[in-house]
């Protein structure tokens, strides 16, 4: 395989796609997605017009995603916010869920084939929520695609599967980048209803929680607002009162897991009147219990903050330390740290590098405006 003759056609191939209307981020996707194509099927069958076999692969991608996308949008705009209490109805939505889930996938190819079919989203957004290249993500999704081919959709997958495309859809629709929100709440209250399962009735109430925080996120002129600062009146108590109980529910069961421990820590900070008031010791000992349980290093990140609360930034900047400085959002959360110590300047600096590599255009100008306000009065 001639990777540099796949590299010197991939700007003209983007080019043509963008000329016959596609978005340049589609575009982007659909053009790797055919590379990746090329990579398994040249060595074997190589095109005579390489150009054109990768330009018509690449819009067929296209195409596909586009009418996915478009039934994405269709099922949203049937949901335009969770409603409260149980939703008996189980759609075809959720069945495709477990479809995609399909046992001959591993985990990991059948989420990605899962959020990129039926969830929507781009290459580029899944392998930001997983931390991984995207050219793996493209392959995951591309041997999914081939493994599945030739099966017979009969054989449902497992709830684990579908429950971490459905976390990682709301967190992107919690993000803000693509609502999606409401309809994974929607698709999890179908599964609790299905599924006796205490991570079902986890991941329900960790939705449930942060989703009744969402008013308070933004402010009028849309910028972010951290949750220290958020006016928590215009919190949804009707969704922290059902997510708290179904919560409650779950953890008497005694069979924990990663979600109701994350939705644990969603409820101190709920019921915390104000954030002063947040019980940040317990906080830290449920990041103690989901690091046990995931192993995760954005765990052990919100854990260092959490730290830095409980015992003072300069535990919580040695705990930072610790962890590959590479890691999404650690340049933001020392700049933090760092404030909180007194060392504004150190803040400022790393608030301005952190904004460069934020993943949305709402952090980035939050992240911003947070080192202008530190360089606009350096010694207050």
């Amino acid at each position: 395989m001639d990777e540099a003759l796949l590299r010197s056609l991939t700007p003209g191939v983007l080019g043509v796609l963008v000329r016959r209307g596609a978005d340049f981020a589609a575009a982007e996707d659909a053009v790797q997605d055919a590379l990746v194509e090329a990579v398994r099927v040249w060595p074997a069958d190589p095109p005579r017009d390489p150009k054109g076999w990768l330009v018509t692969v690449a819009w067929r991608r296209f195409l596909d995603a586009t009418r996915a996308d478009a039934a994405r949008r269709r099922r949203e705009e049937a949901v335009e916010e969770p409603e409260h209490g149980p939703v008996p109805a189980v759609d075809d939505t959720l069945r495709l869920y477990f479809l995609c889930a399909h046992p001959s996938l591993t985990p990991s190819s059948a989420v990605a084939l899962t959020l990129r079919a039926v969830g929507g989203l781009t290459t580029r957004q899944i392998a930001a929520a997983y931390l991984v290249p995207e050219a793996t993500v493209a392959q995951r999704i591309s041997r999914a695609k081939r493994t599945v081919s030739g099966v017979r959709f009969d054989q449902p997958g497992d709830v684990a599967t579908v429950l971490r495309v459905l976390y990682l859809v709301f967190n992107e629709g919690y993000s803000g980048d693509v609502d999606l929100a409401a309809e994974a709440i929607r698709l999890t209250r179908q599964l609790a209803t299905a599924v006796d399962h205490p991570e079902v009735a986890g991941l329900l109430a960790l939705m449930l929680l942060h989703h009744a925080r969402r008013a308070g996120r933004t402010a009028p002129d849309g910028s972010l607002v951290p949750l220290a600062e958020q006016d928590r009146g215009r919190w949804d108590t009707a969704l922290i009162a059902e997510g708290v109980a179904i919560l409650q529910a779950a953890l008497a069961r005694d069979r924990l897991g990663e979600f109701q421990a994350q939705a644990a820590i969603a409820a101190l900070h709920a019921d915390a009147p104000t954030a002063e008031e947040t019980d940040w010791v317990q906080v830290v000992e449920w990041y103690d219990e989901l690091a046990r349980l995931t192993d995760n290093p954005v765990v052990r990140l919100n854990r260092a903050v959490a730290v830095g609360e409980a015992d003072g930034p300069r535990a919580g900047l040695a705990a930072l330390a610790a962890l590959d400085d590479s890691l999404p959002r650690h340049t933001a959360a020392a700049a933090y740290l760092h404030e909180r110590d007194g060392d504004r300047a150190t803040a400022a600096r790393l608030y301005a590098e952190a904004a460069h590599k934020a993943p949305n255009l709402a952090e980035r100008d939050h992240l911003t405006r947070q080192a202008a306000r530190l360089n606009a009065r350096p010694d207050r």
